[in-house]
């Protein structure tokens, strides 16, 4: 049997920090703009990101795996006012590969990747908010204590 080798299915993600927070990003549709108008298919909320600050561009390799390219500035080729830095260089075009850190602004970046889905953590490890969920009966308030909590009180009295 001939033909292309089946390739492991995998996803484009963008995950975007902004002064709004962090979004995570699948990206599906050929074409994405991003910027601060709220016509942009990705909002980037900062007074540093232009209204239209870059575009990115699904493209096909030989082997039929995708990827995307971010160009600075529009689709038509007008450029952004600050530009942007792709792992800490300046670009106008760039083809991105997993773990690659565009920075639009101060404290505008987005990290593209393509992988698994289930490879992204849901949450940041510092996330403020995460919490730990007790169980009631494990709570040491007075009537409720478990059998064990209570032969310690016991044995301190």
């Amino acid at each position: 049997m001939t033909g292309k080798p089946v390739l492991p299915q995998k996803e484009h993600f963008l995950i975007v920090e902004d002064d709004k927070g962090r979004q995570e990003i699948l990206l599906i549709a050929p074409v994405y703009s991003l910027g601060r108008s709220q016509n942009c298919d990705i909002r980037l909320r900062s007074q540093f990101v232009s209204r239209h600050h870059a575009t990115l561009f699904r493209c096909e390799r030989e082997n039929g795996a995708s990827y995307y390219r971010i160009m600075d500035g529009n689709a038509e080729g007008r450029v952004s006012a600050n530009g942007m830095l792709v792992n800490g260089r300046k670009i106008s075009v760039y083809d991105l590969k997993d773990g690659d850190e565009v920075v639009f602004g101060p404290q505008v970046i987005a990290i593209y990747h393509y992988r698994q889905r289930d490879e992204f953590p849901t949450t940041p490890n510092n996330d403020p908010f995460d919490i730990t969920l007790i169980n009631p009966a494990m709570m040491e308030n007075g009537e409720e204590m478990s059998d064990k909590s209570k032969e310690q009180e016991n044995r301190r009295s």
